[in-house]
């Protein structure tokens, strides 16, 4: 999950840079698509990929249209957000991950684990609203942030619905199955943009971009995301990426970027605070049974 965190950021950073340039939909069909491919090749030669990994497909219909709905929303915020304030956005799965948790896999939720909760979603919103009280106060927050917090919602139902739709599947198997109803997916639904889009003449930073988010930030954190899904809670899964906006800043700065004001990163170091508290109430060993 860290270096998930750190693939994700990236496809804040250059999303940004890219997402007025194509339609989000084309773009996510064709990263799917890559993702696919990519992923598929490299279970049929591990020999992962087996006929009755496939019983039920509507599974993957299900995981793979949650999965489609929330990086399509993401690349229409990332039209008008700021790729540090979309990544402050995203640290708000993790609350939403351990209500839906809750309520698909009946998950509880520590004290401890909520206080960090709490503290990572007062930072992100420190973030969103730009460190602005007044701002918040009003609950002024930018049209972009908006559509990708719905997304965001997608994105924390999809969490623990692998987890109570895995039959024991490997990840990398699981993840595939995901890929190509996503793919099918957008096909259908994103045949309009697709057919639109000057494939031909898309700049080279959008092909950049999209193998990108196609090979790294799809395929690679579908599998690693896949897998911490299987062997944490789904809030615990979603807390790392309480490192997102870290993250972004280092990419921005890395792509020439200034770095966020001071109070920004006060709300920055509130979601990393968040972290630590989760991870050590991971790392207590289990209270002994009393006699």
């Amino acid at each position: 999950m860290l270096l998930f965190s750190m693939l994700v950021a990236g496809s804040f950073s250059l999303g940004v840079l890219i997402a007025n340039d194509i339609a989000p939909m084309a773009l996510n069909a064709a990263r799917f698509v890559i993702a696919a491919v990519v992923i598929g090749l490299v279970a049929a030669m591990s020999g992962k990929l087996k006929r009755s990994h496939y019983a039920a497909p509507w599974r993957y219909l299900v995981m793979g249209a949650l999965f489609a709905s929330y990086f399509v929303l993401m690349f229409y915020g990332l039209q008008t957000a700021d790729p540090v304030s979309a990544s402050a956005v995203f640290t708000l799965t993790p609350v939403l991950s351990g209500v839906f948790g809750y309520l698909l896999l009946r998950q509880i939720t520590t004290s401890r684990m909520a206080l960090a909760l709490g503290i990572g979603a007062a930072g992100a919103l420190w973030v969103i609203f730009r460190a602005d009280l007044a701002a918040l106060r009003a609950f002024d927050i930018g049209q972009g942030e908006l559509i990708y917090f719905v997304g965001c919602i997608a994105h924390a139902i999809y969490t623990p619905v692998v987890r109570r739709l895995n039959r024991g599947e490997p990840a990398i198997a699981f993840t595939f199955g995901t890929l190509i109803a996503g793919a099918l997916v957008l096909l259908v639904v994103g045949w309009g943009d697709i057919w639109a889009t000057d494939w031909g003449n898309l700049p080279v930073l959008v092909w950049i971009g999209l193998f990108y988010v196609a090979i790294f930030a799809s395929a690679m954190t579908f599998v690693l995301l896949q897998f911490a899904t299987l062997h944490l809670p789904a809030a615990k899964v979603m807390a790392y990426t309480y490192l997102t906006p870290s993250w972004v800043i280092v990419w921005q700065m890395a792509l020439g970027n200034p770095a966020p004001t001071g109070w920004i990163l006060v709300g920055i170091g509130l979601t990393v605070v968040a972290l630590v508290l989760l991870l050590e109430d991971a790392a207590r060993p289990p209270r002994a049974a009393k006699a």
